[in-house]
């Protein structure tokens, strides 16, 4: 059994012991478990990527919790252990888990935590980043550059793709998705065509209202459409960014013949997840379409490339970074945190695990909710979510009332109009006056 050669602890006489596969970015997600009566081991072995016997000698005889990363293989032996240990909470420092054996941890009865809701914009904004990268051919004429090659202005070095006024395609109009077309819309003025299964409403009324705004100023507005299907996108587009889960159905999604419907100059985006490509397909079709170039951030078998990627100056290639912007980073290590805290203490489920909003607020204690647990339904944990949501205000319930009492009021008075009109018409003309004051003042108070 391999044994960590360095473990940084914090809080060592505290009563919940929790363990961290690797040391993440920021302080606040220590403290929190701190405050809460948490020993906090950090495992700083360099070494890159632990083995499941690594995290076993990590787990030990006691352990309430663990906090780990995406490259880890969590399934049955490691749940067992966990379980054995008397841990109940296991959170992936990621919005991703497909790492994570969900059926070994309901098994086991362990929670499975991850960490939405705090990626959207950064993800988003690497996408946008690899997309300009590969048009304007930017890490080759780096590479030129540091090489001592440029000698002189040339008509034709490096000549890129201009952006502005090309059709920019999203497969999978998610939280995600629909951030980066709203950035290359508004960004560089690209016409949008999408592909998801669910219409995306809010980013179709986004552009409708853009291009509204360009022509109001003289300018060539933008449009949008839904695809009827992904390959309607491929052809159509000149720079197609991926979005979609991984699955079944979405395995090699983009393959030999998908890249063959697309435009010989297209630029091609992933920053989802890496099998969604077939690598070796996408090689292939590097070498014979030089002009075709692709953006990736995440790849088929990580932390490898396909044998001759890496040799493509067609290929933008970085190492899955698209979360690493300081304040997600440091927020997803504070909802795994979180994640784990709050199957200790017993706390709830938050109602929406892409509303985080409290739990990353540092002026204020986070609630005492699990942000995000993907297994809580199989688990029986579920509770009514509702009363997870922000807490309103102490008056709240009163003005809900008096709102019911100003509604209701105008319309006793309208049938007490009614009465008097059949007794006295002078009368029941007063009550009707008074009745439709009452109804205008009871609106324009609400």
């Amino acid at each position: 059994m391999a044994k960590p050669i360095s473990i940084e602890v914090y809080n060592p006489n505290g009563k919940y012991r929790v363990v961290s596969t690797k040391s993440m970015p920021g302080t606040r997600w220590i403290n929190l478990l701190i405050e809460q009566d948490c020993r906090v081991e950090i495992c700083t072995q360099k070494k890159t990527i632990l083995s499941v016997e690594d995290i076993i000698a990590l787990i030990g005889d006691k352990c309430d919790g663990v906090i780990g990363q995406l490259t880890e293989d969590w399934g049955e032996t490691l749940f067992a252990a966990l379980s054995r240990a008397g841990g109940k909470a296991f959170s992936n420092m990621a919005v991703g888990y497909n790492n994570v054996d969900v059926n070994a941890a309901n098994k086991h009865g362990v929670a499975v935590g991850n960490t939405p809701g705090v990626l959207t914009e950064t993800t988003a904004e690497l996408a946008a980043s690899l997309s300009l990268a590969a048009a304007r051919r930017i890490v080759e004429a780096d590479q030129f550059m540091r090489a001592g090659l440029y000698d002189g202005w040339l008509p034709h070095l490096f000549v890129g793709n201009l952006l502005k006024g090309q059709t920019v395609g999203v497969i999978g109009a998610g939280r995600i998705g629909s951030a980066y077309a709203r950035m290359m819309v508004e960004g560089f003025k690209m016409n949008l065509i999408y592909y998801d299964l669910y219409q995306s409403t809010r980013l179709e009324k986004f552009v409708t209202a853009y291009g509204e705004f360009l022509k109001a100023n003289g300018e060539q507005p933008v449009t949008w459409k839904r695809a009827a299907s992904m390959d309607e996108v491929l052809r159509e587009a000149d720079v197609i960014s991926l979005h979609p889960i991984l699955d079944k159905t979405t395995y090699h999604l983009i393959n030999k013949e998908s890249l063959a419907t697309m435009k010989k100059e297209a630029i091609l985006v992933n920053c989802s997840r890496g099998p969604v490509v077939d690598e070796v397909a996408l090689v292939e079709h590097l070498k014979q379409n030089p002009m075709f170039r692709v953006g990736l951030d995440v790849f088929e078998d990580e932390p490898y490339m396909k044998p001759g990627l890496a040799d493509m100056k067609n290929a933008v290639v970085v190492p899955h970074i698209a979360s690493a912007s300081k304040w997600t980073r440091e927020g997803m290590a504070t909802l795994a945190a979180l994640n784990v805290l709050g199957k200790i203490k017993g706390y709830p489920v938050w109602g929406d695990p892409n509303q985080v909003a409290p739990f990353l607020n540092e002026n204020a204690p986070p609630p005492a909710a699990s942000p995000s647990i993907v297994n809580a339904k199989a688990l029986g944990n579920a509770k009514d979510l509702d009363n997870c949501l922000p807490s309103q205000s102490p008056v709240s319930t009163f003005e809900a009332s008096l709102d019911l009492v100003i509604l209701l009021l105008p319309q006793v008075y309208l049938f007490q109009s009614y009465k008097s009109w059949k007794a006295d018409h002078h009368l029941g003309a007063l009550w009707f006056i008074m009745c439709v004051f009452l109804n205008i003042g009871s609106w324009s108070l609400l």
